[in-house]
């Protein structure tokens, strides 16, 4: 298989999975695990596996200097990624959080533009700036009250910090591709964020009560642990090696899709108007963002 699509295949089985999550991720939480207990968990559990895969790959040593850019992506792809993201969703919708998340390619462009100095067009200014309206009218507009979203706001506020993150952890880690293997990145990547993650989680997860979690409790917790953190980092870091960051940042507002129909089939969120127009000011954002004409 070429390359690239190979790299788009996975960009794409990446975003499903995250896309089903939101919804998996709510029926466990906060009900059996709070939220920085279950990122501990997501953790510990990515690193332990990517360290074991690490093996089977050929070594590489990472040049000193690096270690500076790795402790950024892991602050940005893991630590303040996965504490905002978990904390907000606990406190908010799937729909709300995955749509959102839809932000995260309006933000690479920007930071695309800042920090890498990408040409950025008229068309994606408006794209950015209706993206941005999506976002804001979910945080400051959304509903305050709704079983098993506490407080939406704060929750949707937080998902965007999430998806600021990931975007500045795309524009990071990009370079560090051309050096080094995926798996012997990532390795790194998650052993400091573990560090870092350890005393926000380590309390969470001891007041756990495993006894009372049912068995489709733990296989959703496996779930989370082994497909939406270890594959799905695994899967983008591999496709990022062939894509730009914006490529692949776009891939994310297949999400909001995907987890509005599994969380409305599943019963655990509806539609409202908000929410429709919400997404349609952010899917035209990004839409306008990602376009580019083909080349004769």
């Amino acid at each position: 298989m070429n390359k690239r699509i190979f790299a788009f295949v996975l960009a794409f089985s990446a975003s499903f999975i995250y896309g089903v999550s939101f919804t998996i991720a709510k029926d466990v939480m906060p009900l059996y695990i709070m939220p920085y207990g279950f990122i501990l968990l997501r953790v510990s559990g990515a690193m332990v596996l990517f360290w074991l895969i690490s093996l089977f790959v050929k070594k590489e040593k990472i040049v000193t200097n690096d270690f500076v850019r790795i402790l950024f992506a892991a602050l940005f792809g893991v630590v303040i990624n996965m504490l905002t993201f978990f904390k907000g969703l606990s406190m908010t919708t799937p729909i709300n959080g995955s749509v959102i998340m839809t932000t995260s390619p309006i933000i690479v462009l920007l930071f695309s533009f800042l920090i890498l100095g990408d040409k950025i067009t008229l068309k994606k200014v408006i794209g950015v700036l209706l993206g941005m309206i999506g976002a804001v009218l979910l945080i400051i507009y959304g509903p305050n009250i709704q079983a098993n979203a506490p407080n939406i706001k704060w929750g949707n506020f937080l998902v965007f910090v999430n998806a600021t993150s990931y975007a500045l952890y795309l524009i990071v880690v990009k370079p560090l591709l051309k050096k080094y293997h995926p798996v012997h990145l990532v390795k790194w990547i998650y052993l400091i964020g573990f560090i870092f993650v350890l005393p926000f989680g380590f309390s969470e997860v001891m007041q756990v009560s495993w006894a009372d979690v049912p068995q489709t409790g733990l296989l959703k917790i496996g779930f989370i642990v082994v497909f939406t953190t270890f594959f799905t980092y695994l899967f983008n870091i591999t496709a990022l090696k062939q894509l730009k960051a914006t490529t692949l940042s776009v891939f994310l507002y297949l999400q909001p899709l995907i987890a509005s129909v599994y969380a409305i089939i599943m019963g655990s969120d509806y539609l409202t108007t908000l929410k429709v127009t919400a997404a349609v000011l952010i899917f035209t954002g990004v839409y306008l963002v990602s376009y580019k004409k083909s080349k004769s």
